[in-house]
């Protein structure tokens, strides 16, 4: 008798989870669309205001590099989501297996080191205006930019390298890394991109909090919210990222299905709060400034008015322009 209640508390249990699971997975889906979408959008505006509506600054190197990082990486998204969408099948074959690690954390990686760049930078250009003057350029900043990429590219490559599809006992193909000290490389992550970083954030925007502070003639309350916002949104979208790795690798919970469920719904809110800091960049590092903000609407509206401006011409019966024969082919 009571081995049979035990049979039935065991199957709710399994139906229980398997529920959980399947609803985790159809909530993850829906929102890593959503961040793919927006930061697709996002970021491939700024990359197109950076490099054609815009004068070449070093701030504008910072913003190019950084745009770039987020649409690489949210454009490599919609494999992911159809990995999850085919229970984690993957049918795209062992190349974009390796390439999807290895955009994957090197987009990740080139994101956190350029928003800690970026702290430094203002930092230095609040403490050291002179030196700015006379040494802060453009070709300086292209080549900082250019050794993140190289640094960032030789810390992921490995994940290129042991990266593999194999077939699962189920008959389905997974793409996953067969690397022996990735747990130990988790470590290395959490140190060189989050407590590393996170410090010389919270550094830099201090000594900029302040040197605001003793200027008098600042009244408006936007350049410490700015300060805060940027601070409060690095933590919150890699700390839980960070935390939930380390437990995944070293936490057995093989015969806990509690710790397994916890572990897998804290994986996708984390990697989520992960991977929508590729949205979040640009809301923070660029349209929050007011003159780019300004400057950025006012290079669309031109675009856009330019743009019907053409097609109303085109189409005008009045016109007296005379348009040749090869070229309304060619329209």
């Amino acid at each position: 008798m009571s081995g049979r209640i035990e049979t039935n508390i065991t199957e709710e249990t399994n139906e229980y989870y398997i529920y959980m699971y399947s609803k985790s997975y159809i909530l993850y889906m829906v929102v890593l669309s959503g961040i793919c979408l927006l930061g697709i959008t996002g970021n491939g505006l700024v990359i197109w205001f950076v490099a054609f509506r815009m004068k070449k600054t070093v701030n504008s190197v910072w913003f190019l590099s950084l745009a770039f990082a987020d649409f690489i990486f949210c454009l490599f998204l919609p494999l992911s989501i159809t990995y999850l969408a085919l229970g984690y099948n993957w049918p795209f074959g062992t190349f974009m297996c390796k390439l999807r690690y290895l955009v994957l954390y090197l987009n990740l990686s080139a994101s956190v080191i350029q928003l800690t760049i970026i702290s430094i930078d203002r930092c230095i250009s609040v403490v050291f205006p002179v030196w700015c003057r006379n040494h802060r350029t453009v070709r300086l900043a292209v080549k900082v930019v250019l050794a993140i990429w190289i640094v960032c590219f030789l810390l992921n490559v490995s994940y290129f390298i042991f990266a593999h599809v194999s077939v699962h006992h189920t008959s389905s193909l997974v793409c996953f890394k067969d690397w022996s000290v990735h747990s130990v490389q988790v470590i290395i992550r959490f140190i060189v991109l989050f407590v590393i970083p996170f410090t010389i954030i919270i550094v830099c925007y201090t000594v900029i909090f302040m040197r605001i502070r003793k200027n008098h003639r600042t009244t408006s309350t936007k350049p410490f919210k700015v300060i805060a916002a940027v601070i409060i949104s690095f933590f919150i979208c890699w700390f839980p990222h960070h935390v939930f790795s380390i437990m995944d690798s070293y936490v057995s919970y093989t015969l806990y299905d509690n710790l397994r469920l916890v572990i897998f719904i804290g994986k996708c809110i984390s990697v989520t709060l992960a991977y929508s800091n590729s949205c979040v960049n640009p809301l923070l590092y660029v349209f929050i400034g007011q003159h780019f903000k300004e400057k950025f609407w006012s290079a669309i509206k031109s675009a856009f008015e330019r743009t019907f401006t053409e097609e109303a011409n085109l189409t005008d019966p009045n016109r007296n322009t005379f348009v040749p024969d090869h070229a309304i082919r060619q329209m």
